[in-house]
Parts: structure tokens; sequence; C-alpha cells
């Protein structure tokens, strides 16, 4: 008997950190997913046909009214869908699950941005301690992440 589906959440904001996710589709179409993002026309067009879409709030640098939003949309879907693992390429809105998965125990993998290769994001470095699996796609982005897998350019 096959193995069901797993359940995997999609986390980016919307823009670049979104398309490198949906540039990983050959892997993620085998599983359930559930997107977060933020609503706007590039997602929403990225993301048409999939079933699971679930609007963050933005914006995230530096806005605590939406960093505790987002912690309790985080809260209340981890809960409810429990999913096998997360998958985020950033930013800001990846923070408040990251945590919630480290404290519930989902794994979490975090794939750094291509396009910073000479400093680590914000979103990086905050995520770092949370996730179980860090990625990153230059071999120069390894000097800010030790222990880091690089995977290549995703793009």
């Amino acid at each position: 008997m096959p193995e069901p589906p797993r359940h995997v959440l999609l986390i980016g904001s919307a823009g670049g950190h979104l398309t490198q996710l949906v540039a990983l589709e050959a892997w993620w179409k085998g599983h359930r997913r559930t997107w977060v993002t933020f609503e706007s026309r590039h997602a929403e067009s990225l993301l048409a046909g999939e079933d699971a879409v679930v609007w963050a709030h933005h914006p995230t640098t530096r806005n605590i009214p939406n960093l505790l939003r987002n912690t309790r949309l985080a809260w209340r879907l981890l809960r409810r869908s429990r999913p096998d693992a997360i998958v985020s390429a950033g930013a800001g809105v990846a923070l408040p699950f990251f945590v919630l998965a480290r404290l519930m125990r989902i794994p979490s993998v975090y794939i750094e941005v291509y396009d910073r290769i000479d400093s680590p994001t914000l979103t990086g470095r905050l995520c770092r301690p949370f996730a179980s699996l860090f990625l990153v796609q230059w071999e120069e982005q390894r000097r800010f992440y030790r222990n880091a897998v690089v995977v290549g350019n995703l793009l």
C-alpha cells in the first residue's frame, strides 16, 4: 500500500521568496501542501490553482502588531493542520512559524535567499537557531552559516 502524501507548509513573503519556493515544484508537487504568503497579484498568479493558501499579515519588518498577528496565525495553523514539515525561503513571516514548529517538534527547513551572498539576511539569522535544516544556495554563504548545506541555485 503506497504511503499517503506528506503535508508540507510552504512559507514565503510575496515576491522573490515565494518565487524560490515555487521553483521547487518538482519536489512539492507530490505532497499535500499549504502555502503561507502575503496577498498580492504576484502571489495570486503564482499560486493559481493551489487549494490551500493562507494570507499572512504584512508588512513584517519592525512591525510588532503584525508579528503578533502572524504568531497567532502560525499557532492556529500549525495546531490545526499538523504539517509533517515546514519549508521557507523567508522573509519576516517565517520567524513565528519556525519558533512554534521547534516547540511543537515539527521539522523545519530554511532556504537562504539566492541574492544575499555578501551578508546574511535578518530572517536567516533569526530562524537559524530554530531550523532543523538550513540550506544555502552559494558556497560563499557558508561563511555566515556554519554547517549549512549548499544546495545550489534554485532558480
